[in-house]
């Protein structure tokens, strides 16, 4: 019984780590992958979630804003016509290309005129 405990628990951890280690930055690729790494908790592709979906974003600002914003949200929240940030800044957690596959994926969900 005791083994058995043990082989779960040897199991979980060995899943908790496979886990950790696949939403790392640097093994993100696409601009969803990042989305569902770091946004998906507050940001909706086409709905208001906790923050703005990501379809509003996309109306809304232009790319050097969407970028600036996601490395420093403290910095322009009231710019941006909102009264509060609770947004983490990702500016050291996100490499430039990650900052770039999950823009152009944000843009995506621009409307089409």
């Amino acid at each position: 019984m005791k083994n058995i405990k043990k082989l779960i628990l040897f199991v979980i951890f060995l899943s908790t780590i496979v886990n950790a280690n696949s939403t790392e930055s640097k093994s993100l690729t696409t601009g969803e992958k990042v989305f569902k790494a770091y946004c998906w908790g507050c940001h909706h592709q086409t709905a208001v979630a906790f923050g703005p979906s990501f379809q509003e974003i996309a109306n809304r600002r232009l790319k050097g804003e969407k970028i600036g914003h996601i490395m420093a949200p403290k910095s322009d929240y009231k710019q941006l016509g909102y009264k509060r940030s609770v947004m983490p800044a990702f500016v050291n957690t996100l490499s430039s290309h990650e900052l770039e596959l999950i823009t152009d994926f944000i843009l995506s969900f621009k409307d089409k005129k």
